[in-house]
C-alpha cells in the first residue's frame, strides 16, 4: 500500500483565519429553538438586534468558547442574504477582505455593519454562491 501524500492547502506552518461562529437562517424561531434543542444548546434573545444566539459549549466571562475548537453561533430570520446555513471566518480586516474576495472572484451579499460595539460583520459570496460570514473585532 502507497503511503498517503497531501498535496495542496495542507501546510501547516501557514497562518489561517478561523472559522468562529455559524448563523443558521429560519423562518419560525421558536419552532427552530425547539429543533435544535435535541442537541442540548443554549439559546438567548438579542431583541434589539432580531437575533437569537445559540451556545453550543460553555464560555468564558469575555464570552468565548472555552473548548478549544468549538464555536458558538446564532439564528436570523431567513433573508435574501442567508438562505442556507453559514459559517463566519474572523478576519484582520473586513475591508481587505472583501477587496481579496472580489480579487478572487467572489462578491459582496451584505455590506459592512457593526454589530454592537462588539465587532463588524458582513456576508460575501463565494465563487460556487455560498454565503460566508466575516466578522472582524472592535
Amino acid at each position: 500500500m502507497k503511503p498517503l501524500v497531501y498535496r495542496g492547502c495542507f501546510n501547516q506552518e501557514l497562518i489561517m483565519d478561523k472559522v468562529v461562529h455559524f448563523e443558521i437562517p429560519v423562518d419560525n424561531a421558536e419552532r427552530a429553538k425547539k429543533f435544535y434543542s435535541i442537541f442540548g444548546w443554549q439559546t438567548l434573545e438579542f431583541p434589539e438586534m432580531d437575533y437569537i444566539g445559540v451556545r453550543t459549549v460553555p464560555v468564558d466571562d469575555k464570552h468565548m468558547p472555552i473548548e478549544p475548537g468549538a464555536i458558538n453561533g446564532g439564528m436570523t430570520k431567513r433573508s435574501p442574504h442567508l438562505k442556507a446555513p453559514a459559517i463566519a471566518i474572523q478576519v484582520d480586516s473586513i475591508d481587505a477582505s472583501i477587496k481579496k474576495a472580489i480579487a478572487a472572484g467572489g462578491k459582496v451579499v451584505m455590506p459592512k455593519k457593526e454589530i454592537g460595539g462588539m465587532g463588524y460583520y458582513a456576508y460575501i459570496a463565494d465563487t460556487e454562491g455560498n454565503t460566508l460570514g466575516l466578522w472582524q473585532n472592535a
